[in-house]
């Protein structure tokens, strides 16, 4: 039998999902290495032999994408497997190109394929892009269930970029239990608002695993898939939900998975609508109409609220003596700081924190001349930002010490936080901790046709 030998095109997540579904235990393929890109640090590692099944008995390397050319060369690989999410359909055959005119052949693997059957109904909340609203929708959903008696579950999309050993199943019931695993702040912004609701969330390496122990989970009813980047689920759902963003319009055909998402939904919530009659609104839904004319279509909005945290990291419940009025931050130079996924591989140049900003009248930073270390590459990296935001990059120590940095370089009177953790938790110093905190909390608000979510779901 001919053994096949392949490459699988990463970021930790989506291609250690589908080796361990498509390959682990298959003779006919031979996983030769994956390549990462997109999330700083990954490369150089190993997928670990006590992950990789019999036939790896040494693990599998992990190579930085940039080597792929001389890694079709060297294994003589057979077939490339494209293993992550969020790239234009440009992005994803220049690759394509790159891989064919290196030798090999150049893969799409299905969704169907991938994805493991619940005991349980399943609810999946994706996305055409990164920073669309899938966290505020998830919430939103998990409220809507509960008030119908139902006790959901959630499963995290992975975001396994520390030791894979410690990470196969996951559970988080607790912020004690982020401290515990060392949670990066990436994985802390989807964990800890869920936590926060009192919502116990699943993530790891292992989603088959994953998924039998969230069956399991005391009065488990209903298990809410909650996606990263534009990813398509890793379970089969009884409804599909996925957000389009009417800041960005005609992305959700343009970009790949997010248009596959587009394609299966049951269910398409576009969010972040200003105007149901603007041209950008219109445009989105005459490519529904075009393309999943069977999907309901749901109008949303984020409302975009101020919460204030004082010096001893607790939120406002505490601040009798620290409260500061919106009067009181007009013209005040502010350093305006965003979910890092959102503002990186997601391409928006802004998220909720600058909407605040604006809302409150403040002088806004620009952090450009202040950035040190691992964010400079961040910024030429990513040409679209200006340096008026901010992005909380922190999948390392060394990333989150060049973000106070920064912080205290920037000598801000304010700080307006757009990420959904308390940064308090994460940044310690005694200079930030005198800085006062302004947090952006933004919740789903269903514009039009509510009746769609609650019908569709409360009735599984």
């Amino acid at each position: 039998m001919e053994v096949r030998k392949v490459i699988i095109m990463g970021a930790a997540g989506r291609d250690f999902h589908n080796f361990n579904m498509l390959y682990r235990d298959n003779p006919k393929y031979k996983v030769v290495c994956f390549t990462a890109a997109q999330i700083p640090g990954i490369s150089g590692r190993k997928y670990p032999k006590e992950l990789s099944g019999e036939l790896y008995p040494n693990g599998i390397p992990i190579y930085s994408e940039y080597e792929l050319p001389q890694l079709i060369n060297e294994y003589d690989v057979d077939e490339v497997v494209l293993s992550y999410s969020d790239l234009s359909h440009q992005n994803v055959m220049e690759k394509a190109s790159l891989v064919l005119s290196s030798g090999a052949d150049f893969v799409l693997v299905a969704p169907e394929k991938t994805m493991i059957t619940s005991s349980k109904k399943v609810i999946a909340v994706c996305a055409v892009r990164t920073g669309a609203g899938k966290s505020p929708t998830t919430r939103y959903i998990v409220r809507m269930l509960r008030k119908a008696g139902k006790n959901p579950v959630v499963v995290r999309h992975p975001m396994p970029y520390g030791n894979l050993n410690k990470m196969v199943v996951q559970r988080f019931a607790s912020l004690n239990d982020i401290y515990k695993a060392n949670c990066t702040i990436e994985e802390r912004e989807e964990y800890e608002p869920l936590i926060n609701l009192g919502v116990v969330v699943y993530a790891g390496v292992d989603y088959e695993k994953i998924l039998r122990m969230a069956e399991k989970e005391k009065g488990c009813d209903v298990i809410i898939w909650d996606g990263g980047n534009n990813d398509t689920p890793f379970f089969k759902p009884d409804v599909h939900i996925v957000i389009a963003d009417a800041l960005r319009p005609g992305h959700e055909i343009s970009y790949y998975p997010g248009f596959v998402n587009l394609l299966m939904a049951d269910i398409i919530i576009v969010n972040k609508v200003k105007r149901r009659d603007s041209r950008f609104v219109k445009s989105i839904m005459e490519n529904i109409k075009r393309y999943n004319p069977k999907a309901k279509v749901i109008l949303s909005r984020l409302d975009v609220r101020p919460k204030f945290v004082d010096k001893n990291r607790m939120e406002d419940k505490n601040m009798k003596n620290d409260v500061i009025g919106m009067k009181d931050v007009i013209g005040k130079r502010a350093v305006v700081i965003e979910d890092g996924p959102t503002l990186t591989h997601g391409g928006m140049k802004y998220g909720a924190g600058y909407v605040l900003a604006n809302q409150m009248g403040v002088k806004i930073i620009n952090v450009r001349r202040y950035i040190v270390g691992d964010l400079k590459k961040t910024f030429k990296k990513y040409k679209h930002l200006d340096g008026f935001v901010l992005p909380a990059m922190g999948y390392s120590k060394k990333e989150t010490n060049d973000l106070k940095k920064t912080i205290i370089n920037s000598k801000p009177d304010i700080i307006i936080s757009g990420t959904p953790i308390n940064l308090r938790y994460v940044i310690y110093d005694s200079v930030v901790d005198k800085i006062p905190i302004i947090r952006a909390f933004y919740e789903l608000e269903i514009v039009s046709n509510s009746h769609i979510l609650s019908h569709s779901l409360c009735s599984l």
